[in-house]
């Protein structure tokens, strides 16, 4: 295979994905391979709410996963407010005298008609 260097961007995204799946075609426990990641993304929610260690586990753990609930649903707010705003900004283009024959990218990947 070429270097690394002489590869284009869509050649080295190609690269790096068949190797991921290669990766984990191989993979006989998902779960035990993503443990160590999905621990420490969880302790960060436990430091997060018990900075000192002072909470029993099980207190810890509830206020841990409320947290945890808590960013994803911010989380999800924002990712909301985003596609809100790119929506508004698509009409505004489009009830744009100038700007009618621009075309709207659609969610599909690819080339565009």
């Amino acid at each position: 295979m070429a270097a690394s260097t002489n590869l284009t961007p869509t050649e080295r995204k190609l690269r790096a994905r068949s190797a991921v799946n290669a990766s984990w075609a191989n993979t006989a426990d998902r779960t035990a391979r993503t443990a160590p990641a999905t621990a420490a993304f969880l302790a960060r929610f436990e430091r997060e709410v018990d900075p000192l260690c002072e909470l029993p586990p099980r207190e810890r753990a509830l206020r841990a996963e409320s947290a945890k609930k808590a960013y994803f649903l911010a989380l999800a707010y924002r990712a909301s407010r985003a596609k809100t705003a790119k929506a508004d900004e698509a009409r505004a283009q489009l009830q744009d005298p100038a700007m009618a024959s621009v075309q709207i990218r659609s969610k599909k990947r690819g080339p565009q008609k």
